[in-house]
């Protein structure tokens, strides 16, 4: 199973960023998909994420009112839309699966974090 994502980069703060994940295998395989973010010296991070099966969004309070997640209608790609970007949004954007507990997404074990897609924001 592969979660690619893409779209990061370098911007100003206050400026928005579009990234996309696309995934080898249809959302309704798992419980929820989302974003989570990590940057360094700082703790890993549930950005946004989506229960599947009534596609409830959930937010960090740390990007609520500035992020939004959307899933396309094939199922299989992810978009993270980030506006008013700020510097301590800068980190690796990861695009994983993920269990949910009351609604909300619990981050995934070691092993499935990837890649993922930096991203710097300026001061």
């Amino acid at each position: 199973v592969q979660f690619v994502a893409s779209g990061g980069g370098l911007v100003q703060a206050g400026r928005s960023l579009r990234l996309s994940c696309v995934t080898s295998r249809d959302f309704q395989n798992y419980d929820a998909v989302g974003w989570f973010r990590q940057a360094p010296g700082k703790e890993r991070e549930a950005v946004a994420c989506m229960r599947v099966r009534d596609s409830k969004f959930s937010y960090s309070e740390s990007v609520k009112g500035r992020f939004f997640i959307s899933p396309d209608a094939d199922k299989r790609t992810l978009t993270l839309q980030m506006d008013d970007l700020r510097p301590d949004d800068s980190a690796v954007y990861h695009c994983i699966s993920a269990k949910t507990i009351g609604g909300l997404c619990q981050l995934p074990p070691d092993g499935a974090w990837g890649q993922g897609t930096r991203v710097t924001v300026a001061s």
